[in-house]
């Protein structure tokens, strides 16, 4: 004999509930990694461009220090182009960086000449990023 019919009766469905509330929390979870991982591939396709235009900088440095012994071409934004080695190094940061660009600019000063050369470039997100550094050349 049953003494708590109704007990039993208020019971049903009570494991399918569970469930569901334990599959709920599970797809939160699964959700939340995969936020997780967005942010971190965001993040380190940032860090990458961040180190391809750090490199890319050290690499004209390296141009202009070589053609510094021989002559001073002109290092400017635009008499860059026309310095073959330096025409290709554009070329390298259009196709490195995301919408990459740059300015280099001399800077004038009594004892040496100077640089300072200014990459940006646009992420996939549309945040506009930047690198400057400036450098000396021999004279």
């Amino acid at each position: 004999m049953n003494r708590h019919p109704q007990a039993r009766q208020q019971q049903r469905g009570v494991a399918l509930i569970e469930a569901m509330v334990g599959f709920l929390i599970f797809a939160v979870g699964v959700i939340g990694l995969m936020g997780l991982q967005a942010s971190m591939v965001r993040a380190q396709t940032e860090s990458k461009t961040r180190a391809d235009a750090v490199a890319l900088a050290t690499e004209l440095q390296g141009i202009m220090w070589a053609d510094a012994a021989t002559n001073h071409p002109n290092y400017t934004t635009a008499g860059c182009s026309a310095h073959p080695p330096c025409a290709d190094w554009i070329a390298k940061v259009e196709e490195t960086l995301p919408k990459g660009s740059f300015t280099l600019a001399p800077v004038i000063t009594v004892s040496r000449s100077e640089q300072v050369l200014t990459l940006t470039w646009r992420n996939a997100g549309g945040d506009e990023h930047r690198h400057e550094t400036e450098f000396a050349l021999p004279l």
